[in-house]
């Protein structure tokens, strides 16, 4: 059998226990626990290892997704969880632009540690003061429109539009391979 792992990291709060949750067909293996810094601003609990789910595509091809944890003091987890995977969605809430410079951290320390397709997923973008993509995109220096990656905008919260985002990263990544 084949398995092809995906992770999905971000900041705090970008939505990626909730993507997880969204298209896994089995129950979420996940690490959260209350929210005790200035996470908890955010939401009670957070993930401070990794959330683990898995799509199964015919006896003979599974999917599986690998969340990281959103707060830098976890970033070995974000070293262990890379050193595996075959491609990453990097999860931005679009609401809330403070935490930008976060995101491009984030994106420097992946692309350091493994030279794999990527793609850029929006979230939050029905909220009050959500950027565009285009200055998203500027904002976490991605001024050449030929060196971006690939962006969607995904609703955690719905099956469907992770589903659709799953399946952007995983042509992205049938589309490297081929190169």
């Amino acid at each position: 059998m084949e398995i092809m792992r995906l992770m999905v990291t971000g900041s705090v709060g970008a939505g990626k226990s909730t993507f997880i949750r969204s298209v896994s067909e089995i129950e979420v293996v996940d690490t959260d626990t209350r929210a005790t810094d200035e996470t908890a601003l955010l939401k009670q609990r957070t993930t401070v290892a990794f959330d683990f789910g898995r799509l199964q595509f015919g006896p003979d091809m599974a999917l599986h997704l690998y969340g990281t944890p959103g707060q830098s003091r976890f970033d070995f987890m974000w070293d262990i969880l890379i050193r595996k995977a075959h491609a990453y969605i990097v999860l931005i809430a679009a609401h809330r632009a403070r935490e930008f410079r976060y995101v491009r951290k984030i994106l420097n320390f992946m692309q350091e540690r493994a030279d794999i397709p990527m793609i850029l997923g929006l979230t939050h973008t029905d909220c009050p003061g959500a950027w565009s993509e285009e200055d998203v995109y500027l904002a976490l220096g991605y001024v050449e429109e030929a060196e971006r990656p690939p962006m969607v905008v995904v609703n955690p919260n719905e099956r469907d539009s992770v589903a659709e985002a799953v399946i952007v990263l995983v042509q992205h990544l049938m589309e490297s391979c081929a190169v």
